[in-house]
């Protein structure tokens, strides 16, 4: 994942960076306030030659279906093969402070995502939906490779939409495989079905220096937006009372025991984080999304390449 703050002059080095370690995918984040999605993966395209990117999540009531299959698809145009676009809800607070949360957040996703997907295969769309309403629109110059557009969601009515209307999910951190599963389960896909799942991570000879790392970045997981994430683990209940007695999230993730983080990243050595890794793969995740966590992205990167494929063991 590219870290949505990282510093402007660091954005493009981090994306060579990972193109040049052997990553097969850089996701960008579009948080409210931070860098758009869009123009994120506009820039770390042309500045790499073979990583994947996806774009995770534009939420989809910001913008007007047609303008968004515009975008997305001159990126599938310029770069082929190399685009996944992700389209959610957008958290709510978010939402509500731009002035775009809709009546019906389901029914305007649904809409998005099926006129999306089919100007993106280059069909004429005309629809009058609650809150997409085109006529006659089509791509003049559709992308000859068709992007998969993903919906990012989290709770089960949005996953049961996506199963029915999407190419797959993008599923926030922490993406356990029992989390994965039980989105898996919700969503009920009868065809190909992509499930890219995020997870804050951390390698490092010294398990419990891993463990440390990855800890403050788990603070909002005791949050009520996250309930769907725990719902599933069987230390469900004990992840709740551990928030209950604190004040606050960042307390939260003070408390947390070692075996509790463990359990909501991917950390630790470089062989315990590939069992973490091989987990999700077995519960159903096609794509395991590592965000680094870490006071320097850059050297996070480095390390987390210690998980690939051919990567040299040596100490870090």
């Amino acid at each position: 994942m590219l870290p949505r703050d990282l510093p402007a002059e660091r954005v493009l080095p981090f994306a060579r960076r990972a193109d040049e370690l052997g990553f097969d995918e850089l996701w960008v984040v579009e948080d409210l306030g931070f860098r758009g999605g869009l123009a994120q993966a506009a820039a770390v395209l042309a500045a790499t030659a073979r990583v994947r990117v996806g774009i995770g999540v534009l939420p989809a009531a910001a913008r007007s279906a047609a303008f968004t299959a515009m975008e997305a698809g001159t990126l599938a145009e310029l770069f082929p093969g190399r685009v996944h676009v992700g389209l959610g809800h957008g958290m709510p607070a978010w939402m509500r402070q731009a002035g775009s949360w809709p009546a019906r957040p389901l029914t305007a996703l649904g809409e998005h995502l099926d006129a999306l997907r089919a100007l993106l295969r280059g069909e004429e769309v005309s629809t009058a939906g609650e809150a997409v309403q085109l006529e006659g629109v089509r791509l003049q110059s559709p992308p000859a490779l068709v992007p998969p557009v993903l919906a990012g969601v989290r709770g089960p009515r949005s996953l049961a939409l996506a199963g029915q209307r999407a190419d797959g999910v993008v599923l926030a951190e922490p993406a356990t495989p029992e989390y994965v599963r039980a989105a898996l389960q919700r969503a009920a896909p009868t065809g190909p079905f992509r499930v890219v799942g995020y997870d804050v991570a951390a390698v490092d000879d010294d398990a419990d220096a891993a463990l440390e790392r990855v800890r403050p970045a788990l603070a909002w997981v005791g949050e009520p937006d996250w309930a769907p994430h725990l719902e599933p683990l069987d230390i469900a209940a004990d992840l709740a009372a551990v928030r209950a007695g604190v004040d606050g999230p960042d307390a939260f993730a003070r408390a947390l025991s070692a075996e509790q983080v463990r359990r909501l990243a991917v950390a630790g050595t470089p062989e315990q984080a590939r069992a973490a890794v091989a987990a999700r793969h077995d519960a159903g995740t096609s794509c395991v999304v590592l965000a680094p966590a870490g006071p320097d992205p850059l050297a996070a990167l480095e390390d987390l390449a210690r998980l690939l494929p051919g990567a040299a063991a040596a100490p870090r």
